[in-house]
């Protein structure tokens, strides 16, 4: 009885070491990522990229159009920014059938509002809208919204709806898979009171950044201009993207090169010297 014990105690670190390995070579040859492997069966992973940012006078929102099953894609040129009202809009993530339905409810309800009251919605009471849907049914949703635009009250403003159903405004949002890419770029050249030719710029940059590095963004990037006088809404080309994988690399090749001439020239200097 004692052998046998102690040859189960002495068997039990290798059983659970072969178990490890098994469950990592089983999930090797699934397919399964980091990102994936705690999903349920019938669940997919989905990502994207949404960008916000006001200017005195309006918003720019921007997505990325790249829709995704799991690692298959299944829309690359889909839009992603929706109109809820004249110059009130939202940018999705998350599940496109959810998200879909969400700004359809808001959309309806924002014009019965606005025939009642006579008068348009502001960007507050649609955002506090989304996110009363978004949290009374939070448990049946993957959804992540961020909703902008233009009012005679606020001007521009911008409002985070992330999972689970909470609003913040904030000076800028930023929401999906490939932000978080992008928060330090975001963090070092956004200020407050850019002009609308700066926001538009970042917002088109950043989201280039992020389809660079995520795999679950990409195709070409959608932007909406919102202001008093209307909407003006742009797409850029994905073979037009102000970054791209192949300027990373070219950047990187450069420095590459600059830095060994460096270290020849300084070579050179010490022979000469000594």
């Amino acid at each position: 009885a004692t052998m046998s014990g102690a040859l189960s105690h002495q068997h039990q670190p290798y059983e659970a070491m072969d178990h490890g390995i098994g469950q990592a070579h089983a999930q090797a040859h699934t397919g399964k990522s980091a990102e994936t492997s705690n999903l349920r069966p019938t669940e997919l992973s989905s990502g994207t990229t949404i960008l916000a940012i006001p200017f005195p006078g309006g918003v720019v929102m921007g997505a990325d159009s790249r829709v995704s099953t799991g690692t298959y894609v299944a829309n690359r040129t889909s839009d992603k920014i929706a109109q809820l009202h004249d110059t009130i809009w939202c940018c999705r993530s998350g599940s496109a059938s959810d998200t879909q339905a969400l700004t359809d409810y808001v959309k309806h309800y924002l014009g019965q509002l606005a025939v009642e009251t006579g008068r348009s919605p502001t960007v507050k009471v649609a955002a506090h809208l989304m996110r009363k849907l978004c949290y009374e049914n939070k448990d049946n949703l993957l959804a992540g919204v961020i909703v902008g635009g233009w009012d005679a009250v606020d001007g521009g403003s911008v409002y985070n709806i992330p999972l689970g159903g909470s609003c913040i405004k904030m000076p800028f949002a930023v929401g999906g898979s490939g932000s978080t890419f992008i928060y330090g770029l975001l963090d070092s050249e956004f200020r407050p009171g850019m002009s609308r030719e700066e926001a538009h710029d970042l917002v088109k940059l950043a989201i280039s950044h992020a389809m660079a590095r995520d795999g679950s963004s990409g195709g070409i990037i959608r932007t909406v201009v919102v202001t008093e006088e209307g909407n003006a809404r742009e797409y850029v080309p994905g073979d037009q993207l102000p970054f791209g994988p192949e300027l990373a690399a070219a950047e990187l090749g450069s420095r590459c090169w600059v830095g060994s001439e460096g270290r020849r020239d300084q070579g050179r200097e010490e022979e000469a010297v000594g």
